[in-house]
């Protein structure tokens, strides 16, 4: 059984019935330990139970196709997992400012108001990015979000969503804040803003101030706007951005983080433009523009252009957090450098080290939290305190770029030497999708015997490009040796 596709298919019920009867453990968690990247680790939570427990909770399973073949799961798991006593801490400075794990919520309709944080910081998360406070009065559409996915499944691997800023009246919010601020003193709590005019800017961010938050972040991203001069209209403008960061900087003394706009070419220059404007980090990316075509993208009969988020977006994210990071302004290596927070198609624990891999300090996240709720927290925190504790890394400060030196540009890379794949035959299953890809996606290098059903590679075509690797879908291919390419 592949355990990441069953696994997949579990509808991550609220109060699992597949647990509430299994007196012995916790399916569900399990299950959703391996969903979210914790394989190694989900066996915690089954470890006392008996094949009749689990078959009670197979039987209480609701998918609505088949139910989730728990037993099987479980026997692919190491029933044997290893006990920790002591995880490493997560804690972190961001911005001159201490937080207990770098995960966040991103500035979104998963933070909204008062009841829907506090219950975050209950379950875990570290801080919030408080949904976006402006003075023009907003006024949503309706419905306001659409998905893209698989055929016949809710697990959207993209999410489209036409929603601006907070509809609450301002100070109701900045209330909202002060009230965060005062009974989760640990917790960090920034405040998102978007002006119109220099005005504007100077007035919220003082508002933001005298709440009691710990830092501002601007928005200069929101793709959605109805108003011109707004959101993503300032973002794509580094003589703006220099502007209203700089107003903001000289109106108050707690940290002030630019949100960085995707829907532009080259990011490094309104990042630039808040780094001389003396911006303490900056966050990016935004959504990005982006047209969906289904019956669900329609309003009132019509559609428009807005922000696509979730899993699809991620290697984008990474690529404009590289461009920062990489960049000799921004990276200090000309004098101070800017903080980086990440946002974009973060659903795992592993998704969250590639940003901070590449120089992030803070970590938020939205759509995933859409889609599966605040518990996600639980598996971020365990998968990245266990991926510590098994390369024996004690602080997280110890991850924070250290990929960065293994990018270069495309000039620098090897061309003068080929890596070959080599089939598993154990573990090839016959399907013939590496020959139809090679075939005609490829170099027509690999032959498919009918009879036997077993595919061949043609050394003398092939070029090493591992597209063959890529889609198979049992695994049965891997890397020989590096070798240099013959003249």
């Amino acid at each position: 059984m592949h355990l990441e596709e069953e696994s997949a298919r579990c509808l991550l019920c609220h109060n699992a019935p597949c647990s509430a009867v299994c007196e012995q453990g916790d399916p569900a968690r399990a299950i959703r330990a391996i969903r979210f990247g914790n394989e190694k680790l989900a066996a915690r939570w089954i470890a006392g139970c008996s094949d009749a427990d689990l078959e009670l909770a197979e039987k209480a399973c609701i998918h609505y196709d088949r139910p989730i073949r728990i037993r099987e799961i479980v026997r692919n798991l190491d029933r044997i997992f290893v006990s920790r006593d002591k995880l490493p801490d997560l804690g972190i400075t961001f911005c001159g400012i201490r937080c207990e794990n770098p995960f966040f919520l991103a500035s979104s309709a998963i933070c909204t108001n008062y009841e829907m944080v506090a219950r975050a910081f209950e379950a875990g998360w570290a801080g919030v990015f408080y949904k976006t406070i402006c003075l023009d009065e907003i006024r949503e559409v309706s419905p306001r979000f659409d998905a893209v996915s698989e055929l016949g499944s809710s697990d959207f691997y993209a999410f489209r969503n036409m929603e601006q800023l907070s509809e609450n009246p301002v100070e109701v919010d900045f209330d909202i804040l002060h009230r965060l601020k005062e009974n989760y003193p640990s917790k960090v709590v920034v405040a998102s803003i978007m002006g119109k005019t220099e005005e504007q800017w100077i007035e919220l961010a003082k508002m933001a101030e005298a709440a009691g938050v710990d830092a501002i972040e601007l928005n200069f991203s929101c793709p959605q706007m109805r108003l011109t001069g707004m959101g993503s209209d300032v973002g794509q403008n580094p003589e703006s951005v220099l502007c209203y960061t700089s107003y903001v900087k000289r109106s108050v003394r707690i940290p002030v983080i630019p949100k960085m706009t995707p829907n532009i070419t080259q990011i490094t220059q309104p990042a630039m433009a808040a780094y001389f404007a003396n911006a303490d980090g900056i966050s990016a990316i935004n959504t990005i523009k982006s047209v969906t075509m289904g019956n669900r993208a329609r309003v009132s009969g019509f559609k428009t252009i807005s922000g696509l988020s979730g899993r699809a977006v991620r290697p984008i994210a990474l690529r404009h957090i590289l461009d920062m990071a990489k960049n000799s302004v921004l990276n200090g290596t000309r004098g101070k450098a800017v903080e980086l927070s990440c946002i974009g198609g973060i659903e795992s624990w592993r998704d969250a080290l590639e940003f901070i891999q590449l120089g992030c300090r803070n970590v938020q996240v939205c759509t995933a939290v859409m889609q599966y709720g605040y518990r996600i927290i639980d598996d971020l925190i365990l998968g990245l305190q266990n991926y510590m504790a098994e390369r024996g890394v004690e602080h997280l400060d110890d991850l924070v770029g250290e990929e960065l030196p293994n990018f270069v540009t495309p000039t620098e890379l090897d061309r003068e030497t080929v890596v070959y794949p080599v089939i598993d035959r154990d573990k090839c299953i016959g399907c013939g999708r590496c020959y139809v890809s090679c075939a005609d996606g490829g170099h027509q290098a690999i032959v498919f015997d009918e009879e036997t059903r077993r595919p061949r590679m043609v050394g003398p075509k092939c070029v090493g490009c591992h597209l063959c690797r890529l889609v198979c879908p049992s695994g049965a291919i891997g890397i020989s040796k590096r070798v240099g390419k013959k003249k």
